[in-house]
């Protein structure tokens, strides 16, 4: 373990989400974190639209830990890169079919023609509805007085392909949504 890990890990102890003082606060972060997360996956979409496989993934990832830096800022957290980025991986690639779905997606790329744009769409909605879990993941572990160091990929991982499926529905009404304008 490094120190600038050991040192994180003592003060996670001592970090945790604030508490709202009222009900009306409480509702109001909330909907800020849901729009965080909305905003984000607008931005997720667009990774389908990298011709390039493998670096929409990368860039996907990028979106994400913005993403956990965004809702650490508002849940008064320390947030590292490196942290974000650790959870993340561990968090996607614990779910398979998650992980190989979104690689598929953007392998499928290589493939000119149909195969690229079944790659570009699949990537789209796998994007987005990854980016949409981790933020609800995210979310419900702040709410509930977590933080970055306490937080167990492997206990969010059902939690999360639940949400990975509920996004998958709420990415594709983007989608379409964004098409008819």
């Amino acid at each position: 373990m490094s120190e600038t890990e050991t040192v994180l890990e003592a003060e996670a102890e001592t970090v945790a989400a604030p508490v709202a003082k009222t009900d009306a606060e409480i509702m109001e972060r909330l909907k800020d974190a849901q729009n965080l997360t909305k905003n984000y996956m607008f931005a997720s979409l667009g990774t389908g639209l990298i011709p390039l496989p493998s670096v929409d993934v990368g860039i996907l990832i990028g979106i994400q830990t913005r993403l956990l830096y965004k809702l650490a800022k508002l849940y008064d957290l320390k947030f590292t890169d490196d942290i974000g980025k650790k959870l993340l991986l561990s968090l996607l690639g614990g779910t398979l079919p998650v992980a190989g779905g979104m690689g598929v997606a953007s392998m499928l790329k290589a493939f000119p023609g149909v195969g690229s744009w079944l790659g570009m769409t699949s990537m789209s909605v796998f994007g987005a509805a990854a980016t949409y879990a981790v933020g609800r993941v995210f979310i419900q572990h702040f709410e509930s007085g977590g933080n970055f160091f306490n937080f167990d990929p492997s206990k969010m991982r059902t939690y999360f392909r639940d949400e990975f499926e509920a996004g998958k529905k709420v990415a594709e009404n983007m989608r379409a949504e964004q098409n008819a304008a």
